[in-house]
């Protein structure tokens, strides 16, 4: 008779065999906040402009040199829930604001570190979530005082290209200048009047060759692709948009044909040609000299339209056939039947370019209602031209920010010390133990100029003290000085290096909204799964017994 063993009162014995479950202090919380504290130690050291590249591999084995937090976390397969956490609250930063990633991740690092103190301490979990959410609803009210400079028009040049310096600085430090004056290129140039401004309107060509000086704006699309036909330029063009080949027509069902001469056959293709060339001229009837599909060209078809001056461009991709749709201000059909006036889009000029020893296919509108702007960039290496792209997202993301609310904050980690000692001073109108929540709240915002300063291989502790003194005397503006060889402080302001207030705002929010649900975690149940995946097997392992 088998001996039946008891399992222990309690969760556990709710549970599979093999569920393992931690709970209390030492088990749930301190193993949580450890997980979230190293995960946010790897990416402060990436923080600012000096930060250090990671050498990311996924899980396809594609390799990523980047400083970009939002790449670096997007990459990683992270599976400890509470570093998940973490993830998710840096993803929604850059889903609302496109930049912050990193502010989110480090932030939420330093607030659980402080928390940690304070639980050893004796402080209850509960005081710190209370005291944190007010610390947070207190840095919202100082935020609007702390606000030093306003973009007023977003279709000014030299005050877009001032707002969008320093986020392209933390990525292309010492190409700040000429990307900054890019991007904002770019954006102005398709800005609408009435409707809000979409990111995904500014594209990204990436051609490798020359240095990244070289790189330029073009109002329309890019293609890294040669045209199918003979005609390689066409002007003040109509563009036929279609999803389907252009071929002949398949018929939907299968059918028999008896042929029994020569005649037969050749009267049989010669139709299939005459209906292919109909089509074929029935598109040119309507004024289009471009074609543009999204599947094959038969060699047939290619034929007519060289013969009717049709210009033939294959897109691989049904993406860059809606954007192009979107930037020709055309409609795609499904079928290959003439189009309807209002069905073509018009391009002021089409052809077939070489840039850097690649042939593209350039859609060019010079008009004032392009919809939709290019940047080339050019570059010595993959890895470089995909860095200069982070760099332009979060320039784009900083421009989308400012048509919503063009207030602006000093940057440098200015605006961390200034909400730091502000904070410290409302720690002590408080009574009860939340006080402490409050006042770690303000330690935890120093973990910013103590990253850039690190960075940048100056003495954290100087820096600190100097900003702390400059601020206390009034100077709310005063940042690090990344320049200088001594540790030394500048004015933000005058420098113009700002960051976007919605970003900051949001950073804040996301970041000790995760923190607080962290520290609520008391329990930590992992139950058993029903089933797993087999066991891999050796190579050359016999399956058969």
């Amino acid at each position: 008779m088998a001996l039946s063993v008891p399992k222990a009162p309690g969760v556990s014995s709710m549970l599979k065999d093999g569920a393992r479950m931690f709970t209390g202090l030492d088990e749930a919380v301190y193993r949580n906040i450890s997980a979230c504290k190293e995960f946010a130690h790897s990416v402060r050291s990436a923080y600012g402009p000096n930060g250090m590249n990671k050498m990311v591999i996924n899980h396809l084995e594609k390799q990523f040199v980047t400083s970009d937090a939002g790449t670096i976390i997007r990459e990683l397969d992270v599976e400890h829930p509470a570093a998940r956490l973490m993830v998710l609250a840096s993803q929604m930063q850059e889903a609302e604001a496109g930049d912050g990633t990193n502010f989110v991740v480090i932030l939420v690092g330093a607030l659980l570190e402080e928390a940690e103190e304070l639980l050893r301490l004796g402080v209850t979990t509960s005081e710190i979530v209370e005291g944190y959410e007010k610390a947070l609803a207190k840095a919202q009210e100082i935020l609007p005082d702390l606000v030093c400079h306003e973009v007023k028009d977003c279709r000014d040049l030299g005050q877009v290209r001032e707002a969008l310096k320093a986020s392209i600085m933390s990525k292309q430090y010492g190409n700040e200048d000429f990307l900054s004056d890019l991007i904002a290129k770019a954006c102005i140039s398709i800005l609408p009047e009435k409707t809000t401004f979409n990111v995904d309107n500014i594209r990204v060509c990436k051609i490798l060759g020359c240095g990244i000086n070289r790189s330029e704006v073009l109002n329309g699309m890019v293609f890294k692709r040669q045209v199918e036909g003979d005609i390689t330029s066409q002007r003040d063009a109509k563009i036929a948009l279609f999803s389907c080949p252009v071929d002949i027509i398949q018929t939907e069902t299968k059918g028999t044909v008896l042929i029994k001469t020569a005649d037969e056959l050749k009267n049989f293709s010669r139709g299939e040609e005459n209906l292919l060339e109909e089509q074929i001229r029935a598109i040119a009837a309507t004024g289009a000299k471009v074609v543009v599909s999204g599947g094959k060209f038969g060699d047939m078809a290619l034929h007519f339209m060289n013969k009717h001056g049709l210009m033939a461009v294959r897109l691989l991709s049904k993406f860059d056939l809606r954007r192009l749709c979107k930037a020709v201000n055309g409609t795609v059909l499904p079928r290959l039947t003439a189009p309807a006036p209002e069905e073509l889009g018009h391009c002021d000029n089409v052809a077939v370019d070489e840039v850097g020893g690649t042939t593209v296919v350039v859609f060019r509108s010079d008009g004032a209602d392009s919809r939709i702007a290019t940047i080339l960039v050019r570059g010595s290496t993959d890895n470089a031209m995909d860095d200069v792209e982070r760099a332009i997202d979060d320039g784009v993301n900083n421009f989308k920010a400012l048509t919503r609310d063009g207030r602006l904050l000093a940057g440098a980690g200015a605006t961390e010390v200034e909400l730091s000692q502000r904070l410290a001073v409302y720690a002590d109108t408080l009574p009860g133990l939340d006080q402490y929540a409050v006042r770690k709240f303000a330690a935890a915002l120093e973990v910013f100029p103590k990253s850039l300063a690190d960075n940048s291989g100056v003495n954290s502790t100087e820096v600190l003290q100097a900003l702390h003194l400059a601020h206390r005397g009034g100077a709310m503006a005063q940042g690090i000085d990344l320049e200088s060889e001594l540790p030394g402080t500048l004015d933000a302001k005058e420098a113009k290096i700002f960051d976007a207030f919605s970003t900051k705002m949001w950073g804040l929010k996301y970041a000790v909204g995760a923190a607080t649900t962290i520290l609520k975690v008391d329990q930590i149940i992992m139950a058993k799964r029903a089933g797993g995946p087999k066991p891999r097997q050796a190579p050359g392992s016999d399956d058969e017994s």
